[in-house]
């Protein structure tokens, strides 16, 4: 159940709800869990929307997007990880209607580690989600 940011140069998106709920759906569907309301609901992205001169690189280009991602502990293996910052990327220079920007698209995949992920206010050990996962599907 990740969560995304994204830090954006302001504007960038014509519409930043529609690519926060691309990239939500986007990354659950790499990650290619069960279509559960628990996953659906607790899978989000967050775009923020900063000042073009709040970002630069060394030769002081503002036209950046970085995506963070925040997943339970192993969730994402391998091939897992090579299709969501290929999709992610892809997702991104789409709404911004510029191809180019997957080559200045940053993702950085990360981690919570085991009990480090919290949904209404317990954290839940990967067993845990797991047993939720199981209890909503017992109940369909």
């Amino acid at each position: 159940m990740p969560m995304i940011d994204v830090y954006a140069p302001a504007g960038l998106f014509p519409d930043v709800h529609a690519l926060a709920t691309d990239l939500a759906a986007t990354l659950k569907s790499v990650e290619q869990v069960p279509e559960l309301q628990l996953f659906r609901a607790n899978t989000a992205a967050f775009v923020h929307e900063v000042p073009a001169a709040a970002i630069s690189d060394v030769n002081g280009s503002s036209d950046h997007v970085r995506v963070t991602v925040l997943t339970n502990q192993g969730a994402l293996d391998r091939d897992k990880q090579l299709a969501a910052v290929r999709e992610l990327s892809r997702v991104v220079a789409e709404h911004a209607g510029d191809a180019s920007l997957v080559a200045r698209t940053w993702v950085q995949l990360t981690e919570a580690y085991d009990g480090g992920w919290g949904i209404g206010g317990e954290a839940l050990t990967n067993d845990g989600i797991v047993a939720a996962a199981r209890a909503e599907l017992s109940r369909q």
